[in-house]
């Protein structure tokens, strides 16, 4: 199924990585990171060396050549990002993502294999994890349970391992849609029978949620793979039921949480509409109450 881009923030902010951009290692180089306003409609990260500072670490995709997980991974080196995408298949991967950038870093990662070779694939040199997984529709009424659920659970017991503490999920609007009294709704009923995708994203939800880590829990609309028509609407959890957003708007969210404290702790979820007024990604994570 498928279920929206927001103002440029005016930020031109200098920080230490100290928090999501800085690791524990000491090198003879640090790295500073700006944010100023970029031609995507979002924050960009430049970069700048000086002598004794740590070394920036990673992000890691899992999910990576999905069709929403490339085009993190792609948004992410965009903005200044080193990225470690977590792939099912190499090979493929060697043709889906760039192959040719230096902050790019392909490995095999199978969120149904348990959580000790997540957390190895993970390491220590990561400082964040994004999960865009997503199971292939077939006659495995188990397959969204292995990766929608026990898969992204295996992804948090192995960031809690590594000492990982961010962690975003893509997942859906109308994961909810029972306790919304929309077990009707058309959209809730067609996800729901390849076997009840949407309750299991939901109990992983509620195993972020209670696991202690610092998430943001994206739920967007119908999911495009056109180019962006419209702005960013975010609404709280369990508000929206219709509506559809481009894949690509969807992984901006995605790296702009990475990006500010506001999105900390939060569900949000998002479409894009053509008559919504364009906000600052600051304006649109504020406006939604930590969960």
């Amino acid at each position: 199924m498928a279920m929206a881009t927001a103002t440029s923030t005016s930020i031109s902010t200098q920080f230490r990585r100290t928090s999501l951009f800085h690791s524990s290692l000491s090198t003879r180089k640090s790295h500073f990171f700006h944010l100023k306003a970029s031609s995507m409609q979002g924050s960009e990260i430049t970069e700048e060396e000086q002598v004794g500072a740590p070394q920036k670490k990673k992000i890691f995709v899992a999910g990576a050549t999905g069709s929403t997980g490339k085009r993190i991974v792609e948004q992410l080196l965009a903005k200044g990002f080193s990225v470690k995408a977590g792939v099912h298949d190499i090979d493929k991967a060697k043709t889906t993502l760039p192959g040719d950038n230096p902050n790019l870093q392909i490995l095999k990662a199978d969120v149904t294999e348990g959580s000790t070779k997540l957390a190895d694939a993970i390491s220590d040199d990561s400082e964040a994890v994004v999960c865009a997984t997503g199971f292939r529709p077939s006659w495995d009424l188990f397959a969204p349970w292995k990766v929608d659920n026990f898969g992204t659970v295996n992804l948090v017991d192995a960031c809690r391992k590594r000492g990982v503490n961010r962690f975003i999920l893509i997942s859906s609007i109308l994961v909810n849609g029972a306790a919304m009294g929309q077990l009707l709704n058309p959209a809730y009923i067609f996800l729901n029978i390849f076997g009840l995708t949407l309750v299991a994203k939901l109990q992983a939800e509620q195993y972020i949620r209670k696991s202690g880590i610092n998430y943001t829990i994206i739920r967007p609309g119908g999911l495009r793979n056109d180019p962006p028509k419209g702005n960013i609407v975010m609404e709280p959890e369990d508000t929206l039921y219709e509506g559809s957003i481009s894949r690509d708007q969807v992984a901006e969210v995605s790296v702009e949480a990475l990006l500010h404290p506001e999105s900390y702790y939060k569900v949000v979820e998002i479409v894009a509409r053509t008559e919504a007024p364009k906000r600052s990604f600051v304006e649109l994570f504020s406006s939604i109450k930590k969960g």
